[in-house]
């Protein structure tokens, strides 16, 4: 019988300490259980004898699976190997909560990507410190909560924001130019589900008009850099960066375009593989199975 195409798919990620048979007791239980592999990614880590794994997976006739029965039958392998894991629905849709100032290209790129399906987000509210767009959020559809933020407020606002998180069970935080500095305590409270984007110019380049600053300094390259948030500011584990070539020819305005390019670009694949389960977080590095 061929699986049909719009069956249910599981995605296990799992991360332990080198050992033989770890494949082998992965893709035994899978077959246990009457499940092929889609797609499959793995990387040995010489460095630090690390295993990394994600496994797509599906039911060979197609039927729903039973993911907490397998859950519950994966278990004791995950004990043998001391592994850290997950196994969830592909096709799960994380319930986002997006986070903005005045500028607009990173908030309208993720939103307009999810209304033609090329992510699969629930963007579930915008916060943002300024009113400025509230309109853009009215557009596709979505709440827009304006927390203002000033250096005696901050405690009220992070306040007002984790009650968002809360009340709307938000799994993963996006900082799409959100230029407010956030609390440590707020950092480690969002610790691996809170993603930001900053241009790659750090720390060369720090404060107001950055590209103004670099098209001063005549650079060659300009980029973005999206991360995990940490109380370590801009510093957190690399998801993604992208880079772009630029010359003398290019006014500060055109290299500034450039940079939300990069920009955009940077933040909605790094939002793309932490939705679909493509990271681990190593320590203060992540590996990525795109």
């Amino acid at each position: 019988m061929t699986r049909p195409a719009d069956a249910q798919h599981g995605v296990l990620v799992l991360s332990c300490q080198d050992a033989p048979g770890i494949v082998h007791a992965v893709s035994g239980l899978l077959v246990t259980e009457r499940c092929t592999i889609v797609e499959s990614h793995q990387f040995d880590s010489p460095v630090s004898g690390m295993f990394f794994m994600r496994v797509e997976f599906a039911h060979t006739d197609g039927a729903p699976l039973d993911l907490d029965g397998l859950r519950r039958t994966f278990e004791p392998i995950a004990a043998t190997f001391g592994m850290n894991w997950r196994m969830t629905d592909a096709a799960a849709r994380q319930r986002v909560l997006i986070m903005v100032s005045q500028y607009a290209h990173c908030l309208n790129d993720l939103l307009f990507r999810n209304s033609i399906g090329e992510l699969n987000l629930d963007v579930v509210a915008v916060v943002s410190n300024h009113a400025t767009l509230a309109g853009t959020a009215e557009f596709y559809g979505v709440p827009f909560h304006h927390v203002p933020v000033t250096r005696d407020t901050k405690p009220e606002a992070e306040a007002a924001l984790l009650e968002v998180v809360r009340a709307e069970q938000v799994e993963l935080v996006v900082l799409a130019r959100y230029m407010q500095i956030l609390s440590e305590d707020l950092c480690r409270r969002l610790e691996g589900r809170a993603i930001n984007i900053h241009h790659s110019m750090l720390p060369s380049f720090k404060g107001a008009r950055p590209y103004h600053q670099a098209h001063a300094r005549g650079v060659k390259f300009i980029g973005a850099t999206a991360h995990y948030v940490t109380a370590d500011l801009d510093e957190g584990p690399i998801i993604e960066q992208e880079m772009l070539r630029v010359d003398h020819a290019l006014t500060p305005e055109q290299l500034a375009a450039r940079g939300r390019e990069a920009e955009t670009r940077a933040l909605a694949r790094a939002v793309r593989w932490h939705t679909e389960n493509r990271i681990i977080v190593s320590g203060s590095r992540t590996v990525v199975f795109e």
